[in-house]
């Protein structure tokens, strides 16, 4: 297992943990294969019941790590669509993970951070957690679009067209996160919930977490999620004067210098290292 994630059983649950800090837990491509890594290991473990996913550091994820994609060369839509697929097929593959799972969220979680908490059974955040997909700021969007199908359309038109941030007690209010809970009884408050959880067999988990999945994907969950990845690649090879512009400042001044340039064109500085990533 990649340094950059960290897998540890606990009784009945196994917590897997983003461990890029000092990046805001960026997803890059090593942290991407580590994490589709664990998700694999945690479904092959029987004696995993319940899967924890959380972060280290003062943020859950900033997104996808922007720095590495400004210097990664994707000069054709076909060649997005398959760095974004990979970006999919692990958001997805929690999604699918025939256990219950819970996402504990600190600080900042936003673009395809937000994406692969939504992912999750259960999100479980402190008073300090911000949420938003501000791609759209960038000229991007959500790769994997769940929001519609966990807030409904209207929420999510709000949030993806302007690019605005919530906080936790907003999220709590619209249904993203199921409770907000102080920081000292964050891992007491969870694994309070895993008790509660694995005390029903595998089997029933597993068969419950099918019936409520298949219900979303008769919903045309799948679809959506296939059909956005299309719109997307288009998207990111649009090519617009400001995506080539932030790209030219991450690459002559770095990330920061290119995030401020981004957020003053809104009149707003988000603050987060490497959010907004799908870009």
């Amino acid at each position: 297992m990649s340094e950059t994630v960290l897998y540890e059983v606990r009784g009945p649950s196994a917590w897997i943990t983003l461990n890029r800090p000092s990046k805001l837990n960026a997803i890059n491509h090593e942290l991407r294969g580590a994490l589709a890594d664990a998700f694999a290991r945690a479904a092959a473990d029987d004696d995993v019941r319940v899967v924890v996913l959380g972060a280290n550091g003062s943020s859950f994820s900033a997104g996808y790590d922007l720095a590495e994609e400004a210097a990664t060369a994707f000069p054709t839509a076909d060649a997005w669509r398959t760095e974004l697929a990979a970006d999919v097929d692990v958001t997805m593959a929690l999604w699918h993970l025939d256990k219950p799972t819970i996402c504990v969220v600190r600080g900042w979680c936003l673009a395809g951070g937000l994406e692969t908490a939504m992912a999750a059974d259960l999100l479980v955040c402190t008073p300090d957690a911000r949420f938003g997909e501000p791609e759209i700021r960038y000229g991007s969007g959500p790769v994997t679009l769940l929001m519609p199908y966990v807030l409904g359309q209207r929420k999510t038109r709000e949030l993806l067209l302007t690019g605005d941030t919530i906080d936790a007690e907003e999220a709590l209010r619209i249904g993203l996160v199921n409770a907000v809970v102080d920081p000292a009884e964050l891992d007491a408050e969870v694994a309070r919930l895993v008790a509660r959880i694995a005390a029903t067999p595998l089997p029933v988990l597993k068969l419950t977490k099918r019936a409520l999945n298949r219900a979303y994907l008769c919903m045309g969950l799948a679809e959506a999620v296939e059909a956005n990845l299309d719109l997307s690649a288009m998207l990111n090879a649009a090519s617009t004067p400001e995506q080539e512009a932030f790209d030219l400042i991450v690459r002559s001044e770095g990330l920061r210098a290119a995030l401020a340039w981004r957020d003053a064109r809104y009149g707003e500085v988000l603050g987060a290292l490497g959010h907004g990533a799908e870009a």
